[in-house]
């Protein structure tokens, strides 16, 4: 499963760093619904909404924040908390890392930092930029 991260950056990757089958959440969609809603800058908008289409576009049904997600999210919350982490904070993070867990996911990601302190979920740490190896 890809987090916003690695949606937003999946250009900076060679299929070597992906899943075999790339599946998003409905999580991330709505994280990425805000951003063309939240700028005034009109390229920034555009270029937003691009992104927003183009994850529409790729991913086909997204896997939907269920009821199995809705339960692990509470494994979640407290593991945050328990790291020294504050939940809200982390909102999208801990609701994407909560439809990963039902689904049996691991998280692939830029920003593996933010899912610290979450037990059971397998986080996958994407390349930076400079170490990303391209095909």
């Amino acid at each position: 499963m890809l987090d916003t991260s690695a949606v937003l950056r999946l250009g900076e990757l060679s299929e070597g760093d992906l899943p075999d089958e790339a599946v998003i959440t409905t999580v991330t969609l709505a994280e990425l619904t805000v951003g063309p809603l939240v700028t005034d800058d009109l390229a920034t908008r555009a270029a937003r909404q691009a992104q927003l289409q183009n994850a529409e576009t790729n991913y086909g049904d997204p896997l939907p924040f269920d009821t199995a997600a809705a339960q692990a999210f509470g494994h979640v919350a407290s593991g945050q908390r328990a790291g020294g982490r504050k939940p809200k904070a982390r909102a999208f993070d801990a609701l994407i890392a909560a439809t990963a867990m039902a689904a049996g996911l691991p998280v692939y990601t830029f920003n593996a930092a933010g899912f610290d302190g979450i037990d059971d979920l397998e986080v996958v740490a994407l390349p930076p930029p400079e170490d990303a190896s391209r095909s």
